[in-house]
């Protein structure tokens, strides 16, 4: 009887979650547009601009020229003004505070866009034990995300005019573990009713594969801090060499992986090949197994955003990273990330 009881009941609570899930999928774009702001803001250096945090009051700019003058005395102060920009005008300052201005502001809008129908849900019964405290999990990191960004810019307004790698690096993988897990959350909600396909051995090579793009997302914010990418604008090979040289120049040895410029492309470059190897893995595990069309899906677009990734990648550098195309390399990682895990939800392991 419960066995039938659960059965009976089942659609119903699916079509209850289905709503949710789209929403937190919308969620996932608003955080890949924040991502997008983010990318941009660094690339063009505009982030040290604002160099006060106000979350709760800080929602309108300056909205006149005394405000304007106000702010822009405050930025003077900086080590990026006083070592970069000096001799920068208002007009000039208005470039660059811009892109940080909207990068907050959006934070801002998905805090709400997340808080206020969570209210509504919880307050209608919607949400049983178990999303309501993912939720919570959700509005803690979003909250702790615009902490960490903070933290992140004070690095950059002490002494030298750029901010911390390790700070930035931090910043950029609490915002995949974010997006990852909303995103993995609102799979669960919107597949309900679609069995997952039973395969150990496929669901560990894909689960391998995610955890490794992951892990060179976080190295490209590696070389995103350091600015690595504008060394070495060659491909194969690196000042004429496929292991250059210095790579190991630092003591002690494991600075290198973190402070040295050659050895953090070339360890990006490492991990990308890595990357390639195990998604091809992955794929042709996943076609060896006879999935049908639905289920290779994901699969498909696993592989197919690995090779757009390598070649914006590779394109990227031998450009000297351009914004658009720096901004473009950071989305597709996160698309292919998004594949990853669409295709590791679909074949995940029964316990």
């Amino acid at each position: 009887m419960t066995s039938l009881s659960a059965t009976v009941s089942a659609p119903t609570d699916y079509n209850n979650k289905r709503p949710i899930g789209w929403w937190l999928i919308g969620m996932c774009g608003m955080v890949l547009i924040m991502v997008i702001l983010g990318g941009v803001t660094r690339l063009t250096d505009s982030g040290l601009s604002m160099v006060d945090w106000r979350p709760i009051t800080g929602w309108l700019p300056p909205l006149n020229t005394q405000e304007w003058q106000a702010i822009f005395e405050l930025y003077k102060d900086t080590p990026e003004y006083i070592k970069i920009n000096a001799g920068m005008d208002v007009e000039g300052f208005k470039a660059i505070f811009w892109l940080e201005y909207l990068h907050r502001l959006w934070g801002r809008i998905i805090g709400i866009a997340f808080f206020i129908p969570f209210v509504w849900l919880l307050i209608r019964g919607r949400l049983d034990n178990r999303l309501t405290l993912k939720l919570l999990v959700m509005l803690v990191l979003g909250g702790a995300q615009g902490v960490l960004g903070w933290f992140m810019v004070k690095s950059g307004l002490i002494d030298r005019p750029d901010v911390s790698q390790y700070r930035l690096t931090a910043h950029l993988g609490l915002a995949i573990l974010i997006y990852a897990f909303i995103f993995w959350v609102a799979l669960g909600l919107l597949a309900q009713n679609t069995p997952q396909v039973d395969r150990k051995t496929l669901g560990r090579i894909t689960g391998v594969s995610v955890f490794w793009v992951f892990l060179t997302m976080i190295a490209g914010g590696f070389v995103a801090g350091l600015d690595a990418g504008l060394t070495y604008n060659t491909f194969p090979l690196m000042d004429g060499k496929f292991i250059p040289d210095g790579l190991l120049s630092m003591s002690p040895v494991f600075l290198n992986f973190f402070e040295n410029v050659t050895t953090v492309q070339f360890g990006h470059r490492m991990m990308a090949y890595g990357s390639i190897i195990l998604v091809s893995i992955t794929f042709w595990q996943a076609r060896a197994h006879g999935l049908s069309g639905r289920q290779m899906m994901p699969f498909y677009f696993f592989a197919t955003l690995m090779v757009v990734q390598v070649l914006l990648g590779v394109t990227t550098l031998l450009w000297a990273v351009p914004i658009s195309l720096g901004a473009l390399h950071q989305l597709t990682a996160f698309l292919l990330l998004t594949a990853g895990l669409w295709s590791l939800h679909s074949v995940r392991i029964k316990r």
